[in-house]
């Protein structure tokens, strides 16, 4: 027995201790070849390029609702799902148009440099190749490893964006339907053909578009997305009129919280929006995303700090401010650029973007949302910057070339020459941005009316061009001060039994009413004095020197307003009567 348990146990280890064998010996037909191997390895990039841009494609989209929410929150309650819808209405819009013959302009076999057109690209009709095989695939974009259709759903997050990006300016005070019309006619004519100059290429991977040709660089956008943007909104309320009672009536925010959360998700979805423009799964999408972090937490640090200084408190309102021109300003860079450089630009972007929206009030513009002031100068910097802080070794890692940097430059890798380019691009999307989109909306608003009614301003965007409101929190707010709006508005429909009066108050000029009724109702360290608490409630509508109400005593809001404003304007012989 002890032998074959010994025979036994010998096996065992053999077992245990050598490879095993084959069953059958391989033949030399059976081996995998290198091509075999080499088509595996190209079919696995391939594959990880298009799932990153599958990826980069849903963060992009998912800017647009945090876009919706960041604008959401800035404005007055009565205006919140208008101002979300001019963001979520371009999903639909110009969704649609660039797939059926925007794509086409964009990035179709470029005219001469200035305007692309491919038949194939029409409805993505002629997206599908026949192999030698006889099997049908996708065509590739050309110097890519993705399929023709996935560039498209990717880029034309950023037709859908940018458009929306404009309504920021000119918030609160335009009708729906014009303003659809308008971000259709923009794409088609300023946004599609922006986009071929800078992004276009040819079969063999090449710039084809005539800024992109000079040498621009422009990673995600700076150019065709944000100083397009901002100079587009610029554009738009030099020819509008500005907000009812603006600047005289404060316009507080309804919800910081929209705001910041809006801003986390632009955040978020920037990642694709700058990692994605690499066009694939590499480390040139690793280098921009860094870079968009580092960058956006920089400029949030600095308009932080300097508004701190400045005006003595951090604002959550100037924190997601920084967020975003952090993220705007390394958008063409992002690439290219070390994070250390990256940092230096998120720095340098949000005490920049912070001081030009400080000079809204001196340059007497009405800039509602700071389109202009974060998006049109954090843009324009950037593209700036990017000339002075572009990396060569990351962009021709990034190119494919040996090529240095400033093509315009007699020395090769000259930054000063590739400022130089830069500028020229910037000042070019500057100049086609601003005087296109001042003529479509001089035509739109001479032939439809661009901008609400009174009337209609005052009861808000929600109500009159939607018949919704964003919060349904019911009547009792209205009847507190300290919760109330900031400022007189239209009241719903008065309810039963509720007597509907005036007080007229003669003395003072309208104009000066006004202004220090505004100021009463500002939230301040003192609170409310017993006049104001006693006449607020029962306040619906304020025009000139009358005063509407519903409800209340009329001999007591009479006398309490009286005396109120003889606080206030001593000398003006305020004298108040009730008209029925």
């Amino acid at each position: 027995m002890r032998r074959p348990l010994s025979v036994f146990a010998a096996l065992l280890l053999l077992a245990l201790v050598s490879p095993p064998a084959l069953a059958d010996d391989p033949k030399p037909t059976d081996l995998v070849t290198q091509q075999q191997l080499k088509d595996v390895k190209n079919d696995a990039v391939k594959n990880g390029d298009t799932a990153w841009m599958l990826t980069s494609t849903g963060l992009v989209l998912l800017m647009v609702p945090g876009l919706a929410l960041f604008y959401g929150g800035m404005v007055r309650r009565k205006n919140i799902l208008g101002t979300m819808m001019h963001s979520m209405v371009a999903l639909a819009i110009i969704g649609i148009q660039w797939v059926v013959f925007g794509y086409a302009l964009a990035f179709g076999n470029s005219q001469g440099g200035w305007i692309g057109w491919s038949p194939d690209f029409l409805g993505l009709q002629g997206i599908l190749e026949k192999a030698t095989d006889g099997t049908w695939g996708h065509k590739i974009f050309p110097g890519t490893n993705i399929p023709i259709i996935v560039h498209c759903m990717y880029q034309g997050m950023f037709a859908i964006i940018t458009p929306a990006l404009i309504s920021g300016a000119v918030a609160e005070r335009i009708r729906f339907g014009p303003y659809c019309l308008f971000i259709f006619l923009w794409a088609v004519l300023v946004y599609d053909p922006l986009a071929h100059w800078v992004w276009a290429v040819d079969r063999d991977g090449k710039a084809a578009g005539w800024l992109g040709a000079m040498g621009a660089i422009d990673f995600a956008g700076g150019t065709v997305v944000h100083v397009a943007a901002g100079l587009s909104g610029l554009a738009a309320i030099l020819v509008l009129r500005k907000r009812i009672g603006y600047p005289e009536h404060s316009m507080h925010p309804n919800s910081m919280v929209l705001t910041l959360s809006g801003a986390g998700l632009l955040w978020f979805g920037w990642f694709g929006f700058n990692g994605g423009s690499a066009l694939g799964s590499n480390g040139l999408a690793g280098s921009a995303l860094a870079a968009s972090q580092v960058a956006a937490a920089a400029a949030a640090l600095s308009w932080m700090l300097v508004e701190w200084v400045h005006k003595g408190k951090p604002t959550a309102l100037g924190f997601a401010s920084g967020i975003v021109a952090g993220l705007v300003a390394i958008t063409p860079a992002s690439g290219y650029v070390t994070p250390l450089s990256a940092l230096a630009i998120g720095l340098i972007a949000g005490v920049a973007c912070y001081g030009a929206v400080c000079l809204k009030p001196f340059c007497k513009y009405d800039d509602s949302l700071d389109a202009f002031g974060v998006h049109g100068v954090g843009g324009f910097l950037g593209a700036m910057l990017t000339g002075v802080f572009a990396n060569q070794i990351l962009w021709q890692s990034g190119q494919g070339t040996t090529d240095p940097l400033g093509k315009l430059g007699a020395a090769g890798g000259d930054h000063l020459a590739q400022v130089g380019v830069q500028f020229l691009a910037a000042t070019v999307a500057t100049v086609f941005a601003f005087v296109g989109t001042l003529v479509i909306v001089v035509i739109i608003d001479k032939t439809w009316g661009f901008c609400l009614v009174e009337r209609a301003e005052s009861d808000g965007l929600d109500r009159s061009e939607h018949g919704e409101v964003g919060f349904d929190l019911g009547p009792s707010l209205e009847l507190v001060p300290e919760l109330a709006p900031h400022e007189p508005r239209a009241a719903d429909v008065p309810p039963n039994g509720y007597k509907r009066f005036a007080v007229v108050v003669e003395g003072p000029n309208p104009a000066d009413l006004a202004h220090t009724w505004s100021e009463l109702c500002q939230v301040g360290p003192n609170p409310p004095t017993q006049e104001f608490r006693t006449v607020y409630p029962y306040l619906t509508t304020m025009r000139g020197n009358r005063f509407n109400f519903r409800g209340g005593d009329p001999a007591a809001m009479r006398d309490n307003l009286q005396r109120l404003f003889e606080s206030r304007l001593t000398g003006k012989g305020v004298k108040a009567r009730v008209e029925s």
